[in-house]
């Protein structure tokens, strides 16, 4: 299969994804693409981890380790990568602006989509605390987050599958490095061992706590169908 082959399966993948006729997945699908409309979400992780940290300097080393996700990648993606390839998005192809939908002329910023910053970012976050916490439900929770969110992209027709595929992959190396990192450090600030029991993951976060991640995600969700409902 050659370059030609994968770039027009690619594009056709693209289009049977873009858009629909209904305005209220067009209000949802805008609604969970919006990093504003995860900001409860990530607040309620960052309670979660100052809960249940023993030391300031763990609080630190957590969130420094979220930044630098964020950092790597969103940085090769937008800093690098994109300037480099410079792979118009969908809605800027001039060879296929007119067959995409978008939604309120909805096309992100910068001309250039190879690889996707949303799907690294999300996905490494998504990674990242998955390895940190270790609950079943946060991090399948934490997942589909991230590739609900990639999917937005695909739908607002913002980016293409393998701008999307790309990002999870490097999104995912870059949260699994991160947690590697973290580890190392989090075995030079840890004052005491924290008891594991029932009331614990296995990494000693409470699952009461988690629990409030969950209903902060969940209420999320329910913001996200208003808007759509009022699109």
């Amino acid at each position: 299969m050659n370059m030609d082959t994968l770039l027009q399966a690619d594009t056709d993948l693209l289009l049977a994804l873009n858009g629909s006729s209904s305005q209220f997945v067009d209000g949802l699908m805008m609604a969970l693409t919006s990093g504003f409309t995860w900001i409860p979400m990530y607040v309620a992780l960052l309670y979660l981890v100052v809960k249940n940290s023993e030391t300031m300097g763990q609080i630190v080393l957590v969130v420094a380790c979220a930044a630098l996700c964020v950092l790597l990648a969103d940085g090769i993606a937008d800093g690098i990568v994109k300037p480099s390839v410079e792979r118009f998005r969908p809605c800027n192809d001039p060879s296929l602006c007119n067959l995409v939908q978008l939604v309120d002329g909805y096309c992100a910023n910068g001309k250039y989509g190879f690889f996707s910053a949303h799907a690294a970012n999300t996905f490494s976050i998504a990674v990242f605390f998955c390895l940190l916490v270790r609950s079943s439900i946060l991090s399948i929770s934490l997942l589909v987050w991230s590739l609900v969110c990639c999917y937005t992209r695909m739908y607002l027709g913002v980016h293409y599958p393998f701008d999307i595929a790309v990002g999870l992959l490097w999104g995912g190396t870059v949260g699994c490095v991160v947690y590697f990192v973290y580890y190392k450090f989090r075995e030079k600030l840890s004052q005491s061992k924290r008891f594991v029991s029932t009331q614990y993951t296995s990494s000693g976060f409470s699952h009461s706590d988690v629990d409030i991640v969950m209903l902060v995600i969940v209420l999320t969700l329910i913001y996200a169908v208003l808007r759509g409902v009022l699109h």
